[in-house]
């Protein structure tokens, strides 16, 4: 198997109050036609709120989940911030996250608790890593 740096996901738009599963290991296809990955090694996930108020923006990684999943378990979540209007902020982490055989990740918009209602929000989401293919 060969190890492929690449964005692992086209851009993801989730729009309005969701939780949406994006990725899952051995069943998504990565992007750019790189193929079907077997190990993913998730390093950055860089979040854009386009919307007109802010976002309280979270992700998790679902264990061991077939297909994957379109709600968050809180004991996953490894990230939760608020996200302004305009604003583009990102995750990375110092050593990638390990995500093997149908590991997913999935993405959650809702309201912040103070500053807007999350409703209208369009949040863009890029995730690069690297996978063996």
């Amino acid at each position: 198997m060969a190890l492929k740096k690449t964005q692992l996901l086209d851009i993801t738009s989730v729009t309005g109050i969701a939780t949406v599963g994006i990725l899952t290991v051995g069943v998504t296809q990565t992007a750019g036609g790189v193929g079907i990955a077997s190990t993913t090694y998730l390093k950055n996930i860089i979040i854009h709120n386009t919307g007109l108020g802010t976002a309280r923006v979270s992700a998790y990684i679902n264990p061991n989940t077939t297909p994957v999943l379109g709600y968050g378990v809180t004991a996953n979540r490894f990230l939760r911030i608020d996200v302004a209007p305009n604003e583009t902020t990102f995750f990375e982490s110092t050593y990638p996250i390990v995500m093997t055989d149908r590991d997913s990740l999935t993405v959650e918009v809702n309201s912040p608790e103070a500053g807007g209602t999350g409703i209208g929000s369009a949040v863009n989401f890029i995730v690069n890593g690297d996978t063996d293919v």
